[in-house]
């Protein structure tokens, strides 16, 4: 059983209740998480091609699409954001201990040691579509206590914000390496859910660089089923690029 797997059926599990709404994974392991949730736990997820297409099949990844179901151009994409039923799952740069994400710039605002992509959709996703995350390489260089710049916003700094940032705010997973965690500790914190089979909870504290909210039980991430090792090894990533993120063996 490989460490990636497991990540792609955690990331599954991320989208498994949300029913008929619009998923946008952003980077590989979340593509495979979202089709092998459409494959099996919600059907009725609405994928894209990732450039203009809704797609009614769900092919393997990077594959064309042969059965099209809609038409999403990009300027469409921002009326979802603003007002459409929509899951999005986002990389991320740096994590705080309330969730707030960065991916503009480390160092400070007005002269940055590095330039990062932008905020780009960051604060529009977390304060109108529920939003998750995905971290290929846990460490505390991107779990740290305060985020340099602020891009996707938290659950705390939404409320504070008031009632426009926090009506939809709603940053529902944290999907890693090494564990799957949410925003939901004592005072809008991170938490941790689970920590994936091989890896401790100490681990996943020394790989953080603040104080996780840590459960009394934490459970150990489940694996995934042998349909959905079928699904992921044949069908929807045979050629095994989900190994570029999370290597066998990590």
């Amino acid at each position: 059983m490989s460490r990636a797997d497991v990540c792609a059926a955690a990331i599954a599990d991320a989208f498994k209740d949300d029913g008929e709404i619009f998923a946008s994974p952003m980077g590989l392991l979340p593509m495979l998480g979202v089709r092998l949730a459409k494959l099996t736990s919600n059907p009725d997820l609405v994928i894209s091609d990732g450039e203009s297409l809704f797609l009614a099949g769900v092919p393997p990844l990077f594959a064309k699409g042969d059965v099209v179901e809609g038409w999403i151009p990009f300027r469409r994409v921002f009326d979802v954001v603003a007002y459409g039923k929509r899951h999005v799952m986002m990389g991320a740069t740096q994590v705080d201990r309330h969730g707030n994400q960065n991916i503009s710039a480390i160092g400070d605002w007005a002269q940055p040691k590095r330039q990062l992509l932008g905020s780009r959709g960051a604060p529009g996703n977390t304060v109108n579509n529920r939003t998750s995350y995905w971290v290929p390489k846990h460490s505390p260089r991107v779990f740290v206590e305060r985020v340099d710049i602020v891009s996707g916003v938290g659950p705390k700094l939404a409320k504070e914000a008031g009632p426009a940032a926090a009506r939809f705010n709603d940053i529902h997973r944290i999907v890693t390496n090494l564990g799957v965690l949410d925003v939901r500790g004592a005072d809008d914190t991170v938490r941790l859910l689970s920590v994936h089979p091989g890896v401790s909870v100490d681990e996943v504290r020394e790989a953080t660089g603040f104080e996780l909210d840590v459960p009394a039980d934490v459970p150990t991430t489940r694996e995934p089923t042998a349909e959905e090792q079928t699904l992921i090894r044949e069908v929807l990533d045979p050629k095994g690029l989900r190994f570029k993120e999370v290597p066998d063996g990590d």
